[in-house]
């Protein structure tokens, strides 16, 4: 899988701590970031598919940051009852994931790209109740979703007890609709969300001024 533009809004967007946990990590890119932007930060990653394993562990291992970033190879449901049992629980102070969130549409027929795209390998439900139950209190989970999922998403992180504490309406264009939408909630039942309208491009489809500033540092040329 690629490096996407929802993995580089989620890295810059995200909320971090000294311990954070990259649920789905794919290639690593999100933990890397997050250890870039946290030079403090403790980070676990946890990823399911065996070839993306590969690629984030050699990814790492490359990095001057990786001696921080400790991998798992083990899905969000298994893991969530491993961390019960090892006393992890309301332990992280940060909770990061770009989640799957086509569970309307026919599955792809690659398993590694299913798993990574369908909310079927981890539905929206679970996800929120566990980023619940790994936070402590006061901690904060960061999504990137798309706008046809985020009235579902935003429901099941209410009922699992977060608030919203950051919603950024991001745009391609300036005459656009926002499509991508980074949701930053915390473990608690109250607080006002701060609203953003951001947008990744000038007219001329040159980087927007927002966008480089958030990228500077990550992207070559910024």
């Amino acid at each position: 899988m690629k490096v996407g533009t929802d993995s580089d809004l989620l890295g810059t967007l995200s909320a971090g701590g000294n311990r954070i946990l990259d649920v789905g990590t794919g290639t690593g890119v999100l933990s890397l970031m997050l250890a870039q932007r946290y030079p403090e930060a403790r980070i676990t990653a946890i990823e399911i598919d065996d070839n993306a394993v590969v690629d984030a562990t050699a990814n790492f291992a490359a990095s001057p940051m990786g001696e921080r970033i400790t991998l798992h190879h083990v899905s969000f449901q298994d893991y969530v009852p491993r961390a019960r049992a090892e006393g992890l629980t309301g332990t992280f102070d940060a909770v990061v994931c770009n989640p799957p969130y086509f569970d309307m549409s026919l599955e792809c027929p690659d398993d590694s790209r299913t798993r990574a795209r369908h909310s079927s390998s981890l539905p929206f439900d679970v996800l929120a109740t566990g980023a619940y139950e790994l936070l402590a209190p006061g901690g904060l989970f960061s999504v990137c979703i798309p706008g046809e999922v985020l009235r579902k998403f935003k429901g099941e992180c209410q009922l699992a007890g977060f608030s919203m504490e950051d919603l950024y309406r991001i745009k391609t264009l300036p005459q656009a609709h926002a499509k991508r939408f980074v949701l930053v909630m915390k473990k608690s039942t109250t607080g006002a969300a701060r609203e953003h309208e951001c947008t990744m491009l000038n007219e001329d489809g040159t980087r927007s001024p927002w966008y480089r500033a958030i990228m500077h540092g990550f992207l070559l040329g910024m």
